[in-house]
């Protein structure tokens, strides 16, 4: 990480944040990083240490909380995130496959962004819809019955806005 960048972010959002939360403790401290990934993108170590000093929640027990759930990312998110099942039912239909079209695709590995900030891709256990397998969700929108033509189908639609390219 660019910890060059990292010192020149602002604490503005941070404020904000926390003025709207004025008794914030460890009770509130999901909603509190949840906010900040929203206003950041992502949960930068200087924002959470600074979140630590400022409500007195121990720096080891807000860290402990962002890396326990999966919905807290500590590295800059791509601004599509896409989603692929590697479950039973989906790895039975060929999930194997549209994970490595994505691959092929972006040129990124499971849990990268792609240099241009567009895409992260990650696999997970299961996205609850065997009945669609293999299912990839792409910024929060199911997939399903997917194949490697569908997959070039689907990230070109979502990197151009859904618009066609000429």
């Amino acid at each position: 990480m660019d910890l060059t960048k990292e010192d020149s972010l602002s604490l503005e959002p941070l404020d904000k944040i926390l003025t709207s939360m004025p008794n914030a403790g460890f009770g509130e401290l999901i909603p509190i990083l949840q906010k900040i990934q929203v206003a950041y993108g992502y949960l930068p170590p200087s924002v959470m240490m600074a979140a630590s000093s400022r409500t007195g929640i121990a720096a080891s027990r807000i860290y402990g909380v962002a890396t326990f759930y999966e919905q807290f990312y500590l590295e800059p998110h791509g601004r599509h995130t896409i989603k692929c099942c590697r479950g039973t039912a989906c790895h039975v239909k060929g999930g194997r496959d549209i994970i490595r079209a994505i691959r092929r695709i972006l040129r990124v590995q499971e849990g990268e962004t792609t240099e241009d900030m567009e895409f992260t891709f990650e696999t997970v256990a299961c996205l609850g819809a065997c009945a669609l397998a293999p299912v990839m969700v792409v910024d929060g929108v199911y997939y399903g019955k997917m194949t490697s033509r569908k997959v070039n189908f689907v990230l070109d639609s979502v990197g151009t806005g859904g618009k066609e390219t000429a």
